[in-house]
């Protein structure tokens, strides 16, 4: 028994379209090559699935556009014809574009205005106004922009400044001297250090020197009994 006749439709369920297209299209090409060799003749075959994937045939020795040329010539006609006709025109367009902005440039910067009538000129000093306008207040904003940058950096700048001092405060070592004790009799104690006599601890008090009073870093001995004693 053969097959029955299939009714040539739209194959609804998609799974079963695209099984159905690969199967005929195996069917196609093999046929195509054989058509190729048996006859001799060129074949040229392009399809595009509904999914949008590409296959193509041609016979051995020749390509596609091969194909099109001889079939533009067949035919007397050219398939590209009108597509280069499209394109013409959007070229001669963009020219008019083209040609059009130049020459608005040009006048903007004072030049071809002998072809200009009286309103044309005013049009134009009125766009020359507006646009100087624009270029002011972009400036106006990138000065601001630019000054408030620089008050944040010499902001932050100075604050490291103020930190590093105080960091540098706490790390100094402490400067130390000595006063008189008026009541071990003044520097007489002193001596009695260096000369190792009995009660040469009592002469003396040791004073640091504070950081907020630079004046007295350096000082030997002496001094006013007011300092600070350690």
């Amino acid at each position: 028994m053969g097959r029955g006749k299939i009714e040539i439709k739209r194959i609804e369920n998609a799974t079963n379209r695209q099984v159905t297209y690969s199967k005929r299209r195996t069917g196609i090409m093999k046929k195509a090559k054989e058509l190729t060799v048996l006859c001799d003749a060129q074949v040229a075959i392009i399809m595009f699935s509904s999914t949008g994937k590409y296959h193509e045939f041609c016979s051995p020795g020749i390509d596609i556009k091969g194909i099109f040329d001889r079939y533009q010539q067949a035919l007397g006609t050219s398939l590209w014809i009108e597509q280069y006709e499209n394109m013409q025109r959007t070229l001669n367009h963009l020219k008019d574009i083209n040609r059009n902005l130049r020459t608005e440039i040009r006048q903007r910067m004072g030049e071809d205005l002998d072809s200009l009538e009286f309103e044309e000129l005013r049009g134009l000093e009125q766009n020359v106004d507006a646009a100087l306008k624009e270029v002011r207040q972009r400036k106006y904003h990138v000065i601001t922009t630019q000054t408030e940058t620089y008050k944040k950096k010499v902001k932050h700048s100075q604050e490291a400044y103020k930190n590093l001092q105080q960091e540098l405060g706490m790390r100094e070592d402490p400067a130390f001297g000595f006063v008189d004790n008026p009541a071990a009799g003044g520097w007489d104690g002193v001596a009695a250090v260096a000369m190792g006599g009995a009660g040469a601890a009592d002469s003396m008090y040791s004073f640091r020197v504070v950081p907020s009073q630079p004046n007295l870093h350096g000082m030997a001995y002496g001094g006013s009994h007011d300092l600070r004693l350690g």
